[in-house]
Order: C-alpha cells, then structure tokens, then sequence
C-alpha cells in the first residue's frame, strides 16, 4: 500500500509504502532497501554501495562496460514489475504495486530495433518531462529516416563523406541500425564498444563495422565517401574539423534539442535533425491519457510547465521540488 512519496535532491525518488524504501535511479548509495536502475546512462548508474539493486540483466552489463559494475543485482522483487520504457536498449520503467508507476527516461514510439513503452494505469504517475514544453514537437521516425537517407545520397554522390554524430549508447545503436546499409561504415571507438556490448546480448546491429582507428591505420579513410558515426562532438572539435578539414565530410546531428533551431548553430554542424530517446510534449500527454492517473508528478527537464500544462486539462499534476522535502501523502483513506 502505499504511504508517502517523496525526493531528495541528486538521491533520485523515494517511495515509501508498507515496510518498504524504495529509491528510483539515485546517482549515491543510501536512504532506501532497495535500489531500482532504470537504465545504463551515466547520470542514472548508482554509485557502489551495499543496497540491494533491481535493473535489467542489459542495463547490467552496459554498466559493467562502462566500468560501473552493478553490485548485489536482483531481478525479481514481489510488488515491482519491471516494463519497457523505450529509451534505450535495456532500459526499465516501475510499476510499483500495481499503483504507482515510474517511467524513468522514456520514449513512446518505436523506432528500430526498439518498442515504444509501456502504459499500464495507475493512481499515481512519475514521468520524466525532458521535452515538456509545447516547443517540443518531433518529426515521424520515417520523416527522419527519409531526410537523413536522402542527405547521406546527395553527398556521397558529390564524394562526400557523412559523420552521424549521437550519444554513444542509445541515439548511436540506432543510428547504426538504420544507417548502416550504407557502406563503407565506420564507427568511433566509443561507439564499437558499446555496439560489440549489445551484440553480445543479442542485440542485431547490422555485421560487424571497423572503427574508425581501424580505417585511418589502414589508410581507408582517403577512399571516399564513406559514413562515420561519433560520438555527439561539437563540429567545432579539434576532432570534427579536422575531418571536415581533411576529408570535407558533413556532419549530421541527432538531438530531441534539434527541434530548437538554434542548437544547429550551437553545435556548429552542417545539419540537425530532431530524433530523441524521449518523448516529445504530445507524447508525453499521450502516456498521461493512456495512464489515467489520480496525481501526476513530473521530473526533470520542463517539469513545472508539464505540470502546469496538465492541470489546465485536468489532472492533479506536480512538479517534484527539487530541494529535499517531503514531498506529501498519499494513502488511502
């Protein structure tokens, strides 16, 4: 049943119900029994501690790879159902009780190899509210991949190659998903490892790519055109410039803040083409209609203008502060 939901700040959410303490996605160890881990992203991966740890056997061993090994790992609690968020490969939204449900980072479109997440209902809804904001709205996958597929001919046409720059995990096995057809297709270091992780889980990205240090050593790179996916980098990197320098390659950007024109010339690349691992603000309504929760809380990004957008539609939606306090209850009466 549940009592008391709470936050505090950078120890993710506390959940308190019956004789349980249950923190979601803390960055440190402490201040809950049991700890869930809704995905491998770095802001999301506890720090080592003696808690006991509920996450995906994917999310697992993307920590390990990323040298955050996950101590004491269950996968199994009695209460706690762990569903697809559609964020990244391995990631987990909560159920908690059949009451409460928490959806971590979360995405509600499929694209690739991943399906859009999961929306049970629920009394209570935590959601993440990254692209809250009315500002936020994404193209289809299909328009992506249709933009996209049609820059990469065009310049391999003129003999140019195409740098597809994404988070390493997530935007980047995507990416590589649906881009690799086009050959040759290198990718960046930090790239292969985590493909060659997610490969090892079963994860089917499209054969076997050489790094790009693989294809400069060999000298493959004077060979244009070819496709190269990085890392997000900024075109104004030493490392971008250089290729662009060197090679003339173009660079194309993937960001949910594409949909802001000005990220384009923030970044300083040639194109930015709005694909996120996160719902857009209509998504994000649509996964509030579909839960038809009694209260709604929402976290991070636009998180008291989703809320406020909510309430003028009807839920009883609250940001969750972000200094430490509790944030008030919820029983039954």
């Amino acid at each position: 049943m549940l009592r008391r939901l709470s936050v505090r700040a950078a120890d993710g959410i506390l959940v308190e119900y019956g004789d349980m303490k249950l923190l979601l996605d803390p960055i440190r160890s402490g201040g809950g029994d049991l700890v869930f881990v809704s995905h491998a992203h770095h802001d999301h991966l506890l720090e080592s501690g003696g808690q006991r740890v509920l996450a995906s056997k994917e999310t697992a061993a993307l920590a390990a790879a990323r040298g955050r090994a996950i101590k004491n790992l269950v996968s199994d609690v009695d209460g706690l159902k762990m569903m697809n968020s559609g964020h990244i490969f391995g990631s987990r939204s909560l159920l908690i009780n059949d009451e409460i449900y928490y959806t971590g980072d979360f995405s509600l479109r499929s694209r690739a190899f991943l399906k859009g997440g999961e929306t049970p209902r629920c009394r209570v809804l935590i959601i993440e509210s990254t692209y809250g904001k009315e500002d936020f709205t994404f193209p289809s996958i299909e328009e992506v991949v249709d933009r996209t597929h049609k820059i990469i001919s065009e310049q391999f046409s003129s003999g140019r190659p195409v740098i597809l720059m994404g988070y390493p995990l997530g935007k980047a096995q995507i990416l590589t998903s649906i881009f690799s057809a086009w050959k040759p297709f290198y990718q960046h270091g930090a790239v292969a490892k985590i493909n060659s992780t997610c490969s090892s889980l079963g994860l089917e990205l499209g054969g076997e790519h050489l790094t790009y240090q693989e294809a400069q050593s060999r000298g493959l790179l004077e060979k244009k055109p070819w496709v190269l996916i990085t890392p997000m980098y900024s075109g104004r990197s030493t490392f971008i410039s250089n290729l662009k320098k060197k090679y003339g390659a173009v660079t194309i950007a993937f960001s949910g803040w594409a949909a802001d024109p000005s990220f384009k010339y923030a970044m300083g690349v040639d194109y930015a083409i709005p694909l996120s691992d996160h719902c857009d603000f209509n998504e994000l309504k649509e996964v509030v209609r579909r839960c038809c929760p009694e209260v709604v809380y929402t976290f991070h990004g636009f998180a008291a203008e989703f809320a406020e957008h909510l309430r003028k539609e009807g839920f009883d939606a609250r940001p969750l502060p972000s200094m430490q306090e509790t944030l008030g209850v919820y029983a039954d009466e």
